[in-house]
């Protein structure tokens, strides 16, 4: 049975290719002959020309064949199994990125998520593996209309899971396997107003936004505040919300919490989002993403004979 099974799959294998190198076969045909009419004398004083000629034609046929071949067989593969599609979707839920980076659903070319986090220059996101404690410097607008100069400010998190790296992170701490993460994202304008007194949307229109960590297929839904509250200098949201699926356009639940302070000085909201899918949070995840929440801290770098500069970042997500 396996054999009769390859031999037929070879058949359609080989007729395919037949019918992808037909119309090349055609088109080389027409113009040999078109070379053999109207060139025929300057065939005959330099035959290497007409030979050149059709060996251009036939490398062209070749490779277009080759071309359509493959674009023909990937696009039956996902029509015929979207699981095939859903094999990316799930690595990038898992990890953040795709397993065939160059392909349509993979990452290159495109624009990477906007937290607004920007490291200061000269520094590197740190995180001690022994006691998960992370490290960064970032920088702000500074608030005081007398200093045009950035504002540099330090954060600090402790977190259960690896520092992610690649282009497409920021400040941004996962686990690879289910998608648990937590990660630094920065508000809009707070235009003068303390993290208390600025309403809930504020900081879920700046972490929902279209272009944002969660919005990499469309901006979430189903957005509900649980609760919102004061903890120290730290402002607390526990939410829930719900992102899109690349393949299938389903809706996945996720459960998160923020933390939000504006640094002295600034006019900023710094950010730390946790969170996982909603069947985790339950079982599993609930107690790491307030652990670490908990641990939020900003404050600003302490002042040294250095000029603040921002860090410059890749635009788009290269392969």
């Amino acid at each position: 049975m396996r054999g009769l099974l390859l031999f037929l799959s070879l058949a359609v294998s080989c007729a395919s290719i037949r019918a992808a190198f037909a119309p090349g076969i055609s088109k080389r045909s027409t113009a040999l002959r078109r070379l053999s009419m109207l060139h025929d004398h300057d065939a005959r004083r330099d035959p290497d020309a007409v030979t050149q000629q059709a060996a251009s034609i036939s490398r062209k046929s070749f490779f277009s064949g080759i071309s359509t071949l493959t674009s023909a067989f990937i696009l039956s593969q996902v029509e015929a199994n979207p699981a095939f599609a859903d094999v990316y979707e799930e690595e990038f839920l898992k990890t953040g990125r795709v397993a065939v980076p160059m392909g349509v659903s993979g990452q290159a070319g495109k624009s990477r998520p906007e937290t607004g986090i920007v490291l200061r220059d000269g520094t590197e996101v740190s995180r001690d593996t022994k006691t998960g404690n992370v490290l960064a410097e970032i920088v702000l607008d500074d608030a005081s209309a007398a200093s045009k100069d950035p504002l540099a400010v330090l954060v600090t998190f402790t977190s259960p899971w690896s520092l992610a790296k690649g282009p497409f992170f920021d400040v941004e701490c996962r686990n690879s396997d289910t998608g648990d993460s937590a990660f630094l994202s920065l508000s809009n304008k707070a235009n003068g107003k303390s993290v208390e007194e600025l309403p809930t949307s504020f900081f879920t229109k700046s972490l929902f936004s279209p272009t944002g960590r969660f919005s990499s297929y469309g901006q979430p839904s189903a957005i509900k505040v649980k609760k919102s509250y004061m903890s120290g200098k730290n402002r607390i949201i526990e939410l829930s919300f719900s992102i899109l699926s690349q393949s299938t356009g389903a809706e996945i639940p996720r459960t998160g919490i923020i933390a939000a302070t504006i640094p002295e000085g600034a006019d900023e909201a710094v950010m730390l989002v946790a969170s996982s899918t909603a069947l985790r949070w339950s079982r599993v995840t609930e107690k790491d993403c307030r652990k670490t929440v908990e641990s939020f801290n900003v404050s600003n770098s302490p002042k040294t004979g250095m000029k603040v500069r921002a860090k410059e970042k890749n635009e788009f997500l290269v392969n």
